[in-house]
């Protein structure tokens, strides 16, 4: 399985969590890193070679911290750039069905101020629906999301575990539940 990290972040240099696990991925190797900041920092998206990319990889994590209940500015531009009509979804726009989709996210508050009567009123999986829908119109496979909570105030220690479970959660085949389906009707033969 071919893995790819799409990753955008809105203010990086503020960043500890999300650059924290892009130097767990580099260390790896088994992911391809797509940093949409380093590689286009003028916001002039090459949408052949991204979706070349996409093509090229079985399941896409979308990484960025969930700030202001969206996505980064320039994951959104990618997003409307590459997941073109016509070939990511609408006629003839199948170019990416089937493949798997996970988003991971960093979370400044915690876990308990998202759900209903908390701070932020809604579930995080609820605020997360237009990425879920995202990826039932372009045919993909919503997989478990990754998430870090209290991302303000995480020490090294949190930090590095924090690494280790993404890394782990996104390259677990397992991940989608019909892969580990089989696998278990497999052991009861």
């Amino acid at each position: 399985m071919k893995i790819m990290v799409v990753f955008a972040h809105g203010i990086f240099e503020n960043s500890k969590v999300n650059k924290r696990w892009l130097e767990e991925l580099k260390k790896d190797g088994r992911v391809t890193i797509n940093n949409l900041n380093e590689r286009y920092p003028d916001e002039v998206i090459d949408k052949e070679k991204e979706q070349k990319l996409l093509l090229e990889h079985d399941r896409i994590v979308f990484q960025y911290p969930f700030h202001w209940y969206n996505i980064p500015a320039l994951m959104r531009k990618w997003q409307n750039l590459v997941l073109e009509y016509g070939w990511a979804f609408g006629p003839n726009g199948d170019a990416l069905k089937g493949k798997e989709y996970v988003v991971a996210v960093s979370v400044g508050g915690p876990e308990e101020s998202y759900q209903a009567g908390g701070y932020n009123t809604y579930s995080l999986s609820e605020l997360l629906k237009p990425m879920q829908q995202t990826a039932n119109l372009i045919g993909m496979k919503y997989l478990p999301i990754f998430k870090m909570h209290s991302a303000v105030i995480a020490d090294d220690e949190t930090l590095d575990k924090s690494a280790k479970d993404y890394l782990e959660h996104i390259t677990n085949p397992e991940l989608n539940p019909e892969v580990a389906l089989k696998r278990v009707l497999k052991e009861k033969k």
